[in-house]
């Protein structure tokens, strides 16, 4: 039976909102839990949307986190489809698009991210898309079999992991594929320029077309369809779809509204948290993409848009919000699948957190594992077609102490010998 005189409600309907409630539950919590989630989808995950989904591989029902009749007999209260318009709280209340007003004693704002958008002439035509929800990815898969099957052209505006899994899916449908890339290699601001040359030559072997140091200044079309793009290097790209993967912005207007403290845009954007998930109002709490973590391990704010941190993010914070001592200090990881190239990643080493890159394995024929180090120190491992290493990448990453450089690059030195 479910007590009503608690009730905890979760903004967002993706994958930490959706293992938030199941943790809530399997926690023992008795209270009401109310979902709230601004489309009409079930809550799913988001990562087949550019890989297995997008490329045909998988059904459409093997992205949601649970089936439908789960809520229900989790007595988990779902209200889709409705967007959260208003945050009191001195009420202690969340207001719905048709004005539903809800009341909670704790609240967890799961709200994600959203991608942004190109600021060019040309964006409103019928074949500019983005890739954020499951509706884009429905649209897009069906745009890149047509593309496919005529022998379209699709323009990506970014090398990011999106645009990257997107140029993949879409030449496996036969679709021909070009990126434009401002900086000088794929991937820049996560692996730096010494890796981006491995993705630079996968896709090239695949047929993807690349415009480094490049941006999108115009979509050209006629009668509302694309016919090109235009770069600000003044090259002409042919195009019949065009899609943005530029990036993602943290949903945090919400809670900006209401008063709640965010971080800076230059640690990440997003609603400031500490380690425990909670933010400046002790009964809210934050998780997934539009959630930055005081991280405790990185002794940093730090905010993360990958899965993994969606999956542990949201249980983390239920936990916190039924009294826990909760400490997210969870390495960041993130795994990418492009044509027979699959990796994972832990850590984290932006551009200019590291002074070596130290490479284990052969990467010429993409078996291999790098390491980016600081003062000898291993700040994020990357392993490419090498697998079951990922704990142990983590722990050289969390142990902090120097690793001999040699020893790390040399596969007959067991990794576990050097934590």
């Amino acid at each position: 039976m479910v007590d009503a005189h608690r009730t905890f409600v979760i903004v967002g309907g993706g994958l930490a909102g959706a293992k938030a409630a199941e943790t809530l539950r399997s926690a023992g919590f008795s209270g009401r839990v109310i979902l709230i989630g601004d489309e009409r989808d079930h809550p799913y995950e988001r990562p087949p949307l550019s890989k297995g989904y997008l490329a045909g591989k998988e059904e459409r029902d093997s992205v949601f986190v649970h089936e439908t009749a789960w809520y229900a007999g989790a007595d988990i209260e779902l209200h889709l489809g409705q967007p959260v318009t208003v945050l009191n709280r001195d009420a202690r209340s969340v207001e719905l698009g048709d004005g539903t007003v809800i009341h909670y004693d704790k609240l967890l704002l799961a709200t994600g991210a959203e991608p942004r958008r190109l600021d060019i002439p040309g964006t409103g035509l019928a074949g500019v898309h983005h890739l954020r929800r499951l509706a884009h990815s429905d649209r897009l898969r069906n745009v890149l079999a047509a593309l496919g099957r005529d022998n379209g052209h699709l323009v990506i505006a970014g090398a990011g992991w999106i645009g990257l899994e997107v140029a993949a899916a879409a030449r496996g449908y036969g679709a021909e594929v070009t990126v434009v890339e401002p900086e000088a290699t794929p991937l820049h601001r996560v692996i730096g320029p010494e890796l981006g040359q491995l993705f630079t030559d996968l896709h090239s072997d695949h047929g993807v077309r690349f415009h480094f140091g490049g941006r999108l200044t115009e979509i050209v079309g006629q009668d509302g369809m694309v016919l090109a793009v235009r770069t600000d290097d003044g090259e002409e790209h042919p195009a019949h779809d065009v899609l943005a993967a530029i990036g993602a912005a943290p949903r945090s207007a919400l809670a900006e509204a209401a008063g709640l403290d965010i971080a800076p845009r230059a640690q990440g954007g997003g609603i400031a948290v500490d380690a425990s998930l909670r933010t400046s109002d002790p009964h809210i709490y934050a998780a997934g993409d539009v959630a930055n973590v005081a991280h405790p391990l990185l002794g940093t704010r730090l905010r993360v848009e990958h899965w993994a941190n969606a999956l542990n993010g949201g249980p983390a914070a239920a936990r916190a919000m039924l009294g826990q001592d909760v400490s997210y200090d969870r390495v960041p990881y993130f795994f990418s699948d492009q044509y027979d190239l699959g990796l994972e990643y832990s850590g984290w080493a932006p551009p200019g957190s590291y002074d070596q890159v130290v490479i284990r394995g052969d990467a010429g024929k993409r078996e291999f594992i790098a390491f980016w180090l600081k003062d000898g120190k291993v700040l994020a491992g990357m392993n490419v077609n090498v697998w079951d290493v990922t704990d142990t990448v983590q722990e050289l990453i969390k142990a902090g102490q120097p690793v001999d450089p040699d020893a790390l690059a040399d596969p007959s030195v067991p990794l576990e010998s050097l934590i």
